[in-house]
C-alpha cells in the first residue's frame, strides 16, 4: 500500500514517523481532536516506529534505559495501566530503578497506541525530499514524485540516520559496519571473532548479546567505563536545570549547557555491571584504548591500537552514536531558505517556548533542544514538546 490519501493538502504533516513523530500524532487526535484523516505522518519505514525497533533489535537490548512514564501513550500512567495489575503481572516487565519496562512490554504499548488511535491509517510510506515554506502552505516534495501540501508541519527528524564515524573506518567492506547504518547486514551468524567499538550503552549491549550467542568479543573504549543511569541528570526533566536553562537568553551560552549537561558514551549501573561481569569472566576481551588504523586482507581484519596492541579480527561492529549536527540536511536547507528561519550559530533552529519555528512549523526531537535542553532527543522530551504543541494549540482555541 503506497499512500491512503485521495488528497494532497492536509491539515498537518509530520515529517518523521519515530518515537517523536508518532507521539506528536496521538496527542493531536486524542487529545487536540483532530480528525485523523486531517493527519499525515510521512516516514520511508514499513511501518511506524520501524527504525526505532530495528535500532533497539540490533543492540541486543532488553530494558529501556528511562522509566515507566516514559512512552508515547496519552496518560503518563497508560503503560503500567497496560502491564496489568502489579499483583497479576509476570515478571520480567519492568527492571530496577525507576520501573524500566522491558523492551517488548514497550512495543507492545507502542502497538497498542497506534491501534486505539488508527495512526497507520496516516502513515504515508515516503520520505520528504525538499520543503518549502510558501504564503498559504507549506509544500512538500516526496520521494515517489508527489508534492503534498500542508496547512501545518512537524518535522519529527531524529539523528538517527547520520552515524559517528571515525576517520579510520572503511567505507566499502562489509565486514566494518555501524550498528546503526540504514544499510546495516554485518551480524555474524556463525562463529566470528567480532570487535566492538564504542564506550556507551549500545556498545556494551552489544559486546553482551555477541558474547552470549557464543562469539569471541573484544571491546574497544577511549575511557573508563562512564556510569550513569540517564544520559542527563535527571534534574534537567525539572525545574532544577531547566529555570536556568530557560532564563539563559544567549543561544550559544545553551548550547554549552547542553554539551555539559549531556553523559555522552555512558552506560547505567546495570550495563556496567554485566560487562564487567563478562571481562572478568573472560567472555569479553576489554581495551581502553582509541584506534590507530584498521587494515584489511582477503581473510581478516587488522585493528592497531593506540597503545600498540594489535587485534585480528572476521569483524568489526562500530556502536560510536551519531554526529550531533543539525538533522534534516537539504530538506531543513530548504525550509530555512524559503522563509528566512532564523538559526543559532551552531545551525539549531531559534523557536518559541510552544516549539514553533514558523507560524506554520513546528519542531521537536534535536530540533528543539536550544529550547528544551539535552533531554530533547529522548523519549521524555517527545513528551515534553507534545505538551507545548498541545497548550499552544489549546490557547489558540480559546
Amino acid at each position: 500500500m503506497n499512500s491512503p490519501y485521495p488528497h494532497v493538502h492536509k491539515d498537518w504533516v509530520i515529517i518523521g514517523g519515530g518515537i517523536h513523530g508518532v507521539h506528536v500524532a496521538a496527542r493531536l487526535i486524542g487529545e487536540v481532536g483532530l480528525a485523523r484523516d486531517r493527519l499525515c505522518i510521512v516516514d520511508p519505514g514499513d511501518q511506524l516506529l520501524d527504525r526505532w525497533r530495528t535500532c533497539t533489535a540490533q543492540t541486543g537490548m532488553t530494558f529501556l534505559r528511562s522509566p515507566s512514564v516514559h512512552h508515547l501513550g496519552l496518560s503518563p500512567w497508560s503503560l503500567e495501566k497496560f502491564a496489568g495489575k502489579k499483583s497479576k503481572r509476570p515478571k520480567g516487565l519492568f527492571a530496577r530503578p525507576y520501573n524500566r519496562p522491558s523492551l517488548a512490554l514497550f512495543n507492545a504499548h507502542c502497538d497498542r497506541v497506534i491501534e486505539e488511535l488508527g495512526l497507520d491509517a496516516c502513515h504515508l510510506r515516503a520520505r520528504v525530499t525538499d520543503a518549502a515554506i510558501v504564503d498559504d502552505d507549506v509544500t512538500m516534495r516526496l520521494s515517489d514524485g508527489r508534492t503534498l501540501h500542508a496547512d501545518r508541519v512537524v518535522l519529527a527528524i531524529g539523528g538517527g540516520e547520520h552515524p559517528e564515524l571515525p576517520s579510520w573506518m572503511p567505507t566499502h567492506d562489509s565486514r566494518a559496519q555501524h550498528i546503526f547504518a540504514e544499510s546495516f547486514n554485518g551480524w555474524p551468524i556463525e562463529h566470528e571473532a567480532v570487535v566492538v567499538v564504542g564506550g556507551g550503552i549500545s556498545a556494551g549491549q552489544v559486546a553482551l548479546r555477541l558474547a552470549s550467542e557464543g562469539h569471541d568479543v573484544h571491546l574497544i573504549c577511549r575511557h573508563p567505563f562512564r556510569k550513569h543511569q540517564f544520559d542527563s541528570d535527571a534534574g534537567w526533566l525539572g525545574p532544577k536545570f531547566m529555570r536556568g536553562f530557560q532564563q539563559e537568553p544567549c543561544a550559544s551560552a545553551r548550547r554549552a549547557m547542553i554539551t555539559r549537561a549531556r553523559h555522552r558514551g555512558s552506560m547505567p549501573p546495570d550495563v556496567v555491571r554485566d560487562v564487567k561481569h563478562a571481562i572478568h569472566t573472560g567472555m569479553i576481551a576489554h581495551h581502553q584504548s582509541d584506534v590507530d588504523r584498521l587494515t584489511a586482507d582477503p581473510t581478516s581484519l587488522h585493528l592497531t591500537l593506540t597503545n600498540g596492541v594489535s587485534i585480528p579480527a572476521d569483524r568489526v561492529l562500530l556502536a560510536t552514536g551519531f554526529r550531533g549536527s543539525r538533522p534534516g540536511g537539504t530538506l531543513i536547507d530548504g525550509l530555512i531558505t524559503s522563509a528566512s528561519l532564523p538559526c543559532a550559530s551552531c545551525g539549531f533552529p531559534l523557536v518559541d517556548t510552544s516549539l514553533r519555528w514558523h507560524p506554520r512549523v513546528f519542531v521537536t526531537g534535536p530540533l528543539a533542544e536550544l529550547e528544551l535542553g539535552p533531554t530533547s532527543r529522548n523519549i521524555a522530551g517527545a513528551r515534553r514538546a507534545a505538551d507545548r504543541m498541545v497548550h499552544a494549540l489549546r490557547a489558540e482555541s480559546l
